[in-house]
């Protein structure tokens, strides 16, 4: 079983930048791959980004170059930073985790509007 809490969303303005964690308890040695989706309004659930427990990274191409997923092992959470972020960013943003299951958080939601 995992647990995952996603924090750091809010209302920024375009071309600012935001930050969102995710905290991961549990079972967390199972886990393989974290990543973040996201939902805008009136749209399919999509990838924004993955990391392995390896290290590797894979990105959306609309958010490649602005958007970067690291981790903290010791702190078992997972980031997201986002910078030059523009008003289709606007979405409700999911941290996944992939183990034998598909574990996912509540969201948060992160709206970029002036």
């Amino acid at each position: 079983q995992v647990q995952l809490v996603e924090s750091g969303g809010g209302l920024v303005q375009p071309g600012g930048s935001l930050r969102l964690s995710c905290a991961a308890s549990g079972s967390i040695f199972s886990i393989g791959a974290m990543g973040w989706y996201r939902q805008a309004p009136g749209k399919q659930r999509e990838l924004v980004a993955i990391t392995t427990s390896r290290g590797s990274t894979n990105y959306a191409d609309s958010v490649k170059g602005r958007f970067t997923i690291s981790k903290d092992n010791a702190k078992n959470t997972v980031y997201l930073q986002m910078n030059s972020l523009k008003p289709e960013d606007t979405a409700v943003y999911y941290c996944r985790a992939d183990s034998r299951l598909v574990y996912w958080g509540k969201g948060t939601l992160v709206t970029v509007s002036s």
